[in-house]
């Protein structure tokens, strides 16, 4: 914190500057001043926080500083240091916005301690200052929030009240337009960040350093209001900051922008624009920005898989190499993204029927052997996770096909032998990693296959096993409750109670009684 002492006794002013210890206590003091003239020329270039000042001087006194500087700077500290002990001396200063009044023969633990009180002041009003504009922010973006997700263009209230909340966005008809970006922070491998939101707001106060804009987190990117001026010479700021910001913070950026507009009854356009035009990530990612303008005319591709593409994917799954499926899988994708008429849309029913092609093809296979087990049948297609990440999405689909033919073909199912030993070992409660042990594969996979097959969780499998085992105890068997409990690996009866209402509706209880 910045110290400036004023005084036009040089013997004063160079011995408060110097023997005091002022950098033990946190200041930084500043070359002194020999006139108040002279501070008053300082002050706007050298910024000082605490000024210590005497009253009597050559020129403008103390006192006509202390009145000057609090008109113009408020939030200074004022400390008045005089050879005066006058009461009078000391109300003028106080009325005139000085915050202490010290002798210049006080000691110097003393000035320190003036200077440590006028840097708690400063600390706290900077706090205070801090949270009612922290506040400001939350409910100013709430507002925007509200408003760019609405349904319909602003009224004149509310167009009102926009530029009350953000006057530096108000625009000049003919001169400016907004522009609404959505951009997404991506690393190498084009996935989305692992933090996000930090980033985002690391960018956004970044941008709001280099542009006229406001910005909000939205649905895992940032989306910036933006105004520029309609003659820029062919120069876009938007795009120097974005790529100046991307420098900075080491990470790709793609960035869509909305068609811009003339005044704020238009953001409704300029919002359902710039959303169309960011869900173009994936398939223009290698361009790292796209305009509306740029993809309004695409038709969309083709939406349905054709019979020989199916055939190249049969051909794929039945052979059950990993590595020729993830090239084949690359292909599709590359060129879905050459087609100059794809569409976000337009890719993702494509790649959807490419996997209902996979299942169809797996039910064919499994009903050609008699296979009878329960078979995924794509209703787990995450179509966001399509969109997005369709090299991972379709991956994760077509090697579960695989290795569910190649299971198919193998024989027994490595569930029916994992569902028998579970049967056998229930009551020691089998751990899913023991079960996968049993059958020789790794647990997680396990879990997937599994589920895939019971259309359980393990967890749940297990409850219900047990449950259903306590169910036929206590119908067929005399054995008290607490025995079924432990007999099925529940020690807590409390617990197994609980768990068995909830499966059957009754208590243990209840159900024996109305056999």
């Amino acid at each position: 914190m910045k110290v400036l002492i004023v005084d036009d006794e040089v013997i004063i002013r160079t011995g408060l500057s110097t023997v005091i210890n002022w950098e033990d206590s946190g200041f930084t003091v500043l070359e002194p001043a020999a006139s108040a003239e002279e501070a008053l020329q300082r002050i706007p270039n050298e910024w000082p926080e605490i000024i210590f000042t005497d009253i009597r001087m050559s020129g403008k006194s103390g006192l006509q500083m202390v009145h000057e500087v609090k008109k113009e700077y408020p939030d200074m500290e004022m400390i008045i240091i005089s050879g005066f002990d006058d009461f009078a001396y000391a109300q003028q200063a106080l009325r005139e916005g000085a915050s202490d009044y010290l002798l210049k023969t006080s000691r110097p633990d003393e000035i320190i301690q003036a200077a440590l009180r006028a840097k708690q002041r400063l600390e706290h009003r900077r706090h205070e200052y801090e949270q009612v504009k922290a506040k400001e922010i939350v409910v100013n973006r709430s507002f925007l929030r509200q408003l760019l997700a609405s349904a319909s263009n602003p009224n004149e209230q509310i167009v009102t009240e926009l530029w009350n909340r953000y006057p530096a966005l108000r625009v000049k008809k003919g001169e400016q337009l907004l522009q609404m970006w959505i951009i997404t922070a991506q690393d190498e491998d084009l996935e989305e960040v692992r933090d996000p939101e930090v980033l985002h707001a690391a960018l956004g106060q970044m941008l709001t350093g280099l542009l006229p804009c406001e910005w909000l987190h939205w649905n895992q990117s940032l989306l910036l209001l933006v105004k520029i001026e309609v003659d820029n010479n062919g120069w876009d700021p938007v795009e120097w900051a974005i790529r100046k910001a991307e420098e900075a913070l080491h990470f790709q950026i793609f960035a869509a922008c909305g068609r811009s507009v003339e005044d704020a009854y238009q953001l409704r356009e300029a919002m359902n624009t710039a959303v169309e035009a960011s869900s173009y990530v994936w398939l223009l990612s290698h361009e790292r920005s796209v305009r509306y303008e740029e993809i309004e005319e695409r038709k969309g591709l083709r939406m349905v898989c054709t019979m020989e593409e199916e055939t190249t994917l049969f051909t794929l799954l039945r052979a059950g190499n990993m590595e020729d499926l993830h090239v084949g899988i690359k292909n599709i994708l590359e060129r879905s993204k050459q087609d100059v008429q794809a569409t976000p849309n337009s890719v993702q029913a494509y790649l959807h029927s490419l996997i209902m092609a996979g299942y169809r093809w797996l039910e064919r296979a499994a009903s050609s052997i008699g296979y009878s087990n329960v078979l995924p049948h794509g209703e787990d297609v995450n179509k966001l996770e399509l969109a997005k990440r369709p090299e991972q999405a379709l991956m994760y689909h077509f090697e579960a096909m695989m290795k569910q033919y190649s299971l198919i073909v193998s024989g027994t199912s490595p569930v029916q032998r994992a569902l028998e030993y579970i049967q056998d070992n229930l009551d020691q409660s089998p751990s899913l990693s023991q079960v996968a042990k049993h059958v020789h594969m790794n647990p997680n996979y396990f879990s997937e296959v599994f589920k895939r097959e019971t259309g359980q969780n393990y967890i749940e499998f297990i409850t219900q096993a047990k449950l259903r085992k306590a169910m036929v105890m206590l119908s067929e068997t005399p054995a008290k409750i607490s025995e079924v409990a432990n007999r099925i690996g529940y020690e807590d009866i409390k617990h197994f109670n609980r768990l068995f209402k909830k499966f059957t509706g009754q208590t243990p209880s209840e159900y024996r009684g109305k056999i």
